[in-house]
């Protein structure tokens, strides 16, 4: 199971350092096929980012398949937990392709993909920070940390449990996630450096015996360079 994962990350992070391409036209000349593209280019990233802070939980569920095929007991092939925590990241990609094509058309994002508007980046950096702190985030990275109560709760069955399993899994990796992700919005969305960085955040914050330091470290500091930015008339520090 981990030469899968790796398989997978190989392949995500490829895609992004060799094959990541988008329409830079305005958006008022993307066809469906370009919005496709978008939501698989998210799929990919997606997965790229999330996967190597989901190993540890991946390889805990090989743990106890494994275990039950020494008692010779039924067991789901773990591969198919990690399909349905893809679900989860691949319909939020859905998601937030659709809010970018949104914020192509009103002008926030430049053709680069990249905010084009200091005073949303402002915003953004500050509502980001802002969710560092509140209990949905606290909860859900609570059971991202500590999966074993989550994995007990919620263990069914066959393939189709697995599935559920992997993709409850993903909505609480979501929970505390999505608004780092949406990050990409200031820094720029193909921007390979912000895409590394995130990943190393995202991973810091959910593995690292520190972790919960550094998720707060970040919201302070993601405020802080928002507030400036508002303050300074709107001069964003990625614009």
């Amino acid at each position: 199971m981990a030469a899968v994962i790796l398989l997978l990350i190989i392949f995500s992070w490829y895609y992004m350092l060799f094959g990541m391409s988008m329409n830079m036209q305005p958006v008022a000349t993307w066809s469906y096929a370009d919005i496709a593209v978008l939501m698989m280019m998210w799929a990919i990233m997606m997965a790229g980012m999330m996967l190597p802070a989901a190993y540890p939980v991946v390889m805990l569920v090989e743990q106890l398949n494994q275990k039950r095929i020494q008692r010779q007991a039924s067991y789901t092939p773990t591969l198919f937990f990690v399909l349905g925590y893809l679900l989860a990241w691949t319909l939020y990609s859905v998601a937030i392709s659709l809010i970018q094509y949104g914020l192509h058309y009103w002008a926030l994002l430049n053709p680069m993909m990249r905010s084009a508007n200091p005073w949303f980046s402002a915003a953004l950096l500050i509502a980001a920070g802002s969710y560092q702190f509140t209990p949905l985030k606290q909860a859900c990275l609570q059971r991202c940390r500590s999966p074993l109560s989550l994995l007990s709760l919620h263990w069914q069955e066959g393939i189709k449990g697995a599935i559920h399993l992997g993709f409850i899994h993903g909505q609480y990796c979501l929970g505390c996630c999505w608004f780092l992700m949406a990050l990409l919005f200031v820094t720029g969305v193909m921007n390979l450096q912000w895409i590394f960085i995130l990943t190393a955040v995202v991973l810091i914050e959910k593995v690292v015996a520190k972790g919960p330091y550094v998720e707060k470290a970040l919201g302070l500091l993601l405020i802080t360079l928002g507030v400036i930015s508002a303050l300074s008339g709107g001069m964003g520090f990625f614009n």
